[in-house]
């Protein structure tokens, strides 16, 4: 690393987990971490354990222009890096999930990225480098029952982010995806919460598995076998970003790389009928 300059990054969703782990590992690293949270209240938290927080909300346009404007106000004009990685998962049927349940969550997880990452591109193609870095999921080559909104929109960002590293060949700046299976986060209580709000079990066909969603969901510790800390995470992103040459794709726990294998080499509908069983 450059001694005289430390790099930045920019990192969206770092009030806890993932996103939270991985500030404070690149920050002890020497990086100049911005970490950006969705509630005003959590700057401060951040703030006080020496992080330098603010407020960037995927889904309000101007939120993102502000927040990119004062790191970039900040830093001179200079980006090195951004993680994309605040998200969250809207569990229930596709039946059961009204159009506008899915535009939000898309509106999350994938237009909240992609306008983001479109205003620090222009920052890295004209210094010449960056490193972006989203943090997808096994879900994004992988589809379950009861998660069809979110693997819709992580299916979503691996196409953006596979164009997207064609479409930037040549430039010195490098696309990689992450793909965890099981982290402990605080991703499964956010997704009861959005699961209790939108779904109505009473009038839905599927109101038996929606008991096992629940108590899958609102299981304290981890809920399946191979869950792995944020940490792990964190070892990938920092070879992503300190690699001569970063992976497009960078799997996660036991189970992401049995499906990446099982997907490769069995017919759809023998899957089909393994996913069944999960």
């Amino acid at each position: 690393m450059n001694t005289k300059k430390a790099k930045s990054i920019l990192i969206t969703g770092c009030s806890t987990g993932i996103g939270l782990c991985v500030a404070l590992g690149l920050k002890q690293r020497g990086y100049r971490v911005f970490a950006t949270v969705r509630n005003h209240q959590d700057i401060s938290k951040l703030e006080a354990i020496g992080l330098e927080s603010l407020h960037l909300d995927l889904d309000n346009s101007q939120s993102i222009k502000n927040a990119v404007a004062e790191i970039l106000k900040r830093t001179g004009g200079t980006l090195d890096a951004l993680f994309n990685n605040g998200a969250y998962g809207q569990a229930g049927a596709l039946e059961d999930i009204s159009r506008d349940v899915l535009r939000q969550q898309l509106e999350t997880n994938v237009l909240g990225w992609h306008e983001l990452t479109n205003l620090v591109l222009p920052v890295m193609l004209k210094q010449g480098h960056g490193r972006i870095i989203q943090n997808s999921s096994v879900l994004g080559f992988i589809a379950l029952k009861f998660r069809g909104a979110y693997s819709a929109s992580k299916y979503a960002i691996e196409g953006l982010s596979d164009t997207l590293r064609l479409e930037l060949t040549g430039t010195n700046i490098f696309i990689s995806l992450i793909e965890p299976g099981p982290i402990e986060s605080q991703f499964r209580a956010n997704s009861f919460a959005a699961y209790k709000k939108n779904i109505n079990k009473e009038s839905s066909r599927f109101k038996k598995e929606y008991e096992a969603t629940e108590q899958r969901l609102g299981k304290k510790g981890a809920a399946v076998p191979f869950t792995l800390p944020p940490e792990a995470v964190l070892k990938r992103v920092i070879h992503a970003l300190e690699s001569q040459k970063p992976k497009p794709r960078y799997y996660i726990t036991t189970p992401t790389y049995i499906f990446a294998y099982l997907k490769r080499f069995l017919s759809v509908r023998f899957l089909d009928k393994l996913l069944n069983k999960i």
